[in-house]
Order: C-alpha cells, then structure tokens, then sequence
C-alpha cells in the first residue's frame, strides 16, 4: 500500500504551531513543569488546536528541540549568502551559543521527555553538524580556517558552551570562548 502524504498546513496552522513552539521555548525554558495548558493559554490557541499539534508533552519537547536546532542549523546558509565565510561561521558560532543556552533551559524537559521507558530518543545532532560542515569548507575553500577541520572536531572544540552557566554571565564567556576557538582555526590558514 502506498504511503499516504500529509498535505501541507495551512497558513493559519502554520501560524498556531509556530507560535505554539515559540511560548513552549520560552516558557520550558524558564520551567520544565510548565504546564501544556499555560502554553496553549500563552500561545493564544485553544486545548484542541494545541493537542492537534503535539499530542502529549514528549512530541512538543523533542519538537522544540528539533526546531531550535534547525532554526541555527538554517542560519549558517543565511549567512553565508550575506558574509564572508570566516565572518559567517563566527556569526553562526554566536548562534550555536544561544541555542547552547536555550538547550541547557530546556535540559530537565528533554531529559524528562526522553528518559520514561519506551520514550523517543532525543534528535541527534545532525543539521548543526552538517552546518558546521558546510560552514567549515566555505572557509577553507576561502582560505579563512586551516585545512581538514572537521565538523566533530569543531564540535569538540566548542563543546565548552554546554558547560556555560545559562543563568549567569554567559554572554562574555562565550564570546571569549568562541574567539578562541576562531582564532586557532584561522591559525595556519593559508589566506592568513
């Protein structure tokens, strides 16, 4: 039997669900208990429209971690359009550490989302990943980073962020953090 294609939302769908995903970043951040209710309240959608969308707490966690994660993953193709490759990965860098602390408010969710017997498993990682990538060769097809830097090998590099406390000043440490990391990956850069 062939599989049945889901059509596409529309407009005002669209609209709900992703102004749902918005409240339920900013509310699970701020507490993983929140209750589905206030954010369907704060979403400005009703109980039905709220469960047609994420039919339990687990389908909207993992939801909006796959959405934040693809939301940084999309911006490294915007900002290669508009920038410089070494100025594109440093701006994405600053985007990796949002979601970094967006992710790290969100933790007690996901874990709580995830860790039930017979729950889904957390997204990997895989869009950042192919971001980096993707952001990486620009750079040294430019010149701007040396050569054979790995997308695994930045991600090592940069892992520190998820160490950043979300709650204190993790502005300037990671932007101390992230400059450190540019700055190795320009050292031994042939554009250099």
């Amino acid at each position: 039997m062939p599989e049945k294609k889901s059509a596409p939302l529309r407009s005002d769908a669209q609209r709900n669900r992703a102004t749902i995903l918005e409240v339920a970043v900013a509310e699970l951040t701020r507490c993983a208990d929140t209750p589905l209710s206030v954010i369907a309240r704060k979403a400005g959608v009703g109980q039905g429209t709220f469960y047609r969308n994420f039919p339990n707490r687990e389908a909207l966690v993992l939801e909006v971690y796959r959405h934040e994660m693809q939301q940084v993953a999309d911006s490294a193709v915007r900002l290669l359009e508009h920038r410089e490759p070494d100025e594109a990965l440093r701006a994405w860098m600053d985007d990796l550490a949002r979601f970094a602390m967006t992710k790290a408010g969100l933790a007690d969710a996901i874990r709580q989302a995830t860790s039930a017997p017979g729950s889904p498993a957390k997204p990997g990682p895989g869009p950042v990943a192919a971001a980096a990538e993707r952001l990486l060769r620009a750079n040294e097809e430019a010149g701007t980073i040396r050569p054979g830097v790995t997308a695994d090998e930045f991600m090592l590099a940069i892992a520190g962020l998820w160490q950043l406390d979300p709650h204190g000043d993790w502005q300037t440490r990671a932007t101390r953090l992230l400059d450190l990391v540019m700055d190795g990956l320009r050292a031994g850069a042939p554009g250099h």
